[in-house]
């Protein structure tokens, strides 16, 4: 093991309290590269006489749902302001070009090791999961079983 791993086993063991006696009893701890942290499993990580640490309340995810539901209430009284001046088709139909625009995202945008779901935009031509090949096709309809004979 590393240096800084030991570091970390060494804090963990004096904040549970864990002495090297009963560290011998415990299973080892895999080997992941620095940087890398393991997710807990649900065996793992009971502190107190085996039951599971309580997961603390998730609060970030109402943030974002209220920005939306004020973004859309903005959209509906412009939407409203524009039909009032008669110009609520053009308001509508705009839009929906910004929206169109907003929701894609540039090749710059995509995360390391992300896929397009256009094959002829991945490196090697590579598609994706689940994708429908022309080869494949071939080979299912030349080798299908016959169904009912």
């Amino acid at each position: 093991m590393s240096a800084a791993v030991e570091q970390r086993l060494a804090r963990f063991r004096a904040a549970r309290g864990t002495t090297t006696a009963t560290a011998a009893r415990l299973p080892p701890l895999s080997e992941e590269p620095p940087g890398k942290a393991a997710a807990p499993e649900a065996s793992e990580g009971p502190d107190r006489g085996g039951q599971p640490r309580p997961v603390p309340a998730a609060t970030e995810p109402a943030r974002p749902l209220l920005v939306l539901a004020l973004k859309l209430l903005l959209w509906a009284v412009l939407l409203a302001l524009f039909a009032e001046l008669e110009l609520g088709l053009p308001f509508f139909v705009v839009s929906l070009f910004y929206w169109m625009y907003a929701g894609t995202r540039g090749p710059g945008e995509r995360r390391p090791g992300e896929l397009s779901a256009y094959s002829v935009f991945n490196p090697g031509c590579a598609a994706i999961a689940g994708t429908l090949t022309a080869e494949q096709l071939e080979r299912e309809l030349h080798y299908r079983p016959a169904a009912g004979r």
